[in-house]
């Protein structure tokens, strides 16, 4: 079936800023790359502009290729810049950024799926830049324990894996790869090793998925223990990835943010706009945060 053009409700002003020109021609300079330019996230002038950013890491090359995701699939090779933690640390301290989402392509070449390079790039924004947010987007590691432990241990103050999509629709939306139960496993495993570490995880709609097909996918975030939820619509980047079945109009993502609360994530964003990583969504996180490590209920261990 093929839709007409987009609804109102997803038109997107790109306003300029000051800051938003100043990340970009840094980003630049260290050859550095972001989800929000390499996914045509619509969102990335407001967030660019307002203190928040997504650096995607381990190159541009992802070893799987899901039917959604315009970042481009192949053989990265096993290759990695040994200098990019230390390039993303520097660009974060000469920003004026309080939020910054560390993601990846996929890295099934590399025996840790590149998690000792992640962890590396979390302690050196720590360690340069001590007052801002660190959230990870993280794939799936093949659900290896020991790769998970290395994330958890470097002390992000959220961590996320994506769901992406139903159970039904998993097989046709992601790489063979992905899979759903697994992505349950990673975040039930990240609550494991230390329960006290904020995750977070992500769906996609538009795709075909039924409203029942959604409260079961909720209900096992909430099984998995996933504090928070974005809910945003299905874009498609280009011709050669799948069709959107449906454009959900805002009063339904009212609807799912709703239901959402009521299942007892700590934070809902659903809207049409609204991607994994979000402006609004991460302001409101960082808020939790703050409260938790005033309460000895939330205040993250110190080994």
């Amino acid at each position: 079936m093929r839709l007409e053009a987009k609804p109102e409700w997803l038109t997107v002003l790109p306003p300029g800023s000051a800051n938003y020109d100043q990340l970009k021609g840094l980003l630049r300079n260290l050859n550095l790359h972001t989800v929000c330019e390499e996914a045509h996230c619509p969102n990335i002038h407001e967030c660019w502009g307002g203190g928040t950013a997504t650096l995607m890491l381990m190159g541009e090359v992802c070893s799987r290729a899901c039917r959604f995701c315009m970042v481009t699939p192949g053989r990265p090779s096993g290759a990695l810049d040994e200098h990019e933690p230390e390039h993303v640390a520097f660009a974060l301290s000469q920003m004026n950024l309080t939020y910054v989402v560390l993601t990846s392509v996929d890295r099934d070449d590399l025996p840790d799926g590149g998690a000792a390079h992640f962890a590396r790039t979390i302690k050196l924004i720590k360690e340069q830049c001590p007052e801002m947010r660190v959230e990870v987007l993280i794939p799936d590691f093949q659900n290896d324990l020991d790769s998970l432990r290395l994330i958890v241990e470097a002390r992000p103050d959220v961590v996320a894996h994506n769901l992406e999509t139903t159970l039904s629709l998993t097989p046709r939306v992601r790489d063979p790869r992905a899979n759903y139960w697994q992505s349950l496993s990673v975040l039930r495993s990240i609550k494991k090793l230390n329960q006290r570490t904020y995750t977070k995880s992500s769906i996609m709609v538009g795709l075909g998925e039924t409203q029942e097909e959604l409260e079961i996918a909720f209900m096992h975030l909430r099984g998995a223990e996933v504090d928070f939820l974005t809910i945003g619509q299905y874009l498609r980047p280009s011709a050669r990835h799948l069709p959107v079945v449906e454009f959900v109009r805002p009063e339904v993502f009212a609807k799912y943010k709703e239901l959402g609360e009521e299942m007892g994530f700590k934070y809902v964003a659903s809207g049409p706009l609204v991607r994994s990583s979000y402006r609004a969504g991460e302001l409101f996180i960082d808020s939790v945060i703050r409260d938790g490590e005033g309460s000895s209920e939330g205040t993250l261990p110190t080994s």
